[in-house]
């Protein structure tokens, strides 16, 4: 059993509102503006507090940058800036979740991570058949209901693919973590 950063059981935020205990049914939900999003519990690391992000170069404009957690330099992307939504001021209730997306570590930035939900696959309704006119990817994989309440599913795979953050620009942001390090440290 993991424990947060305040030491207590992530096993505290669980509401389970159905009998069954199956991972597969467990997301962890998050708000961005007013609206609460939910992803597969089994693909999260870890919920992190906000720290420096450093910038990279030539990334996609939602794409923040890479930070430095435990040793492993991770990309982090502003979920909010990914869906089209202005951007807002971070503040104490920003967090990161660290996830497994598409075969790598990724950190996504939320306004704040609500709880972790039982949604069976009952109450799950097929994602809604339309697209941008963009061009790019659905990423909800579906619309869960809780208490009468909907919350937005998402296909964690589409939104980052590794095209997005080449491995260049993560021995880059390494590099520019490891100098400005060296820099505080001889200063």
């Amino acid at each position: 059993m993991q424990q947060d950063q305040n030491g207590q059981d992530d096993d505290l935020f669980l509401v389970d509102d159905e009998s069954g205990n199956e991972s597969e049914d467990k997301h962890l939900l998050f708000r961005l503006s007013d609206e609460e999003y939910g992803v597969p519990i089994d693909r999260v690391q870890s919920i992190e507090e906000l720290q420096r992000i450093v910038a990279v170069p030539d990334m996609p404009h939602y794409v923040r940058g890479v930070i430095n957690l435990r040793g492993t330099v991770i990309p982090v992307v502003d979920l909010r800036l990914r869906f089209g939504m202005p951007a807002r001021e971070y503040d104490d209730r920003t967090c990161i979740i660290i996830i497994e997306a598409d075969s790598r570590v990724v950190g996504f930035i939320v306004d704040t991570v609500s709880e972790v939900h039982q949604i069976p696959a009952k109450n799950i309704q097929p994602a809604p058949e339309f697209r941008s006119g963009s061009g790019s990817e659905q990423f909800v994989t579906g619309l869960g209901t809780v208490e009468g309440e909907v919350k937005i599913l998402l296909e964690i795979d589409r939104l980052m693919r590794p095209e997005e953050v080449p491995e260049q620009a993560l021995t880059l942001g390494k590099a520019q973590m490891q100098s400005t390090v060296a820099a505080g440290e001889n200063g």
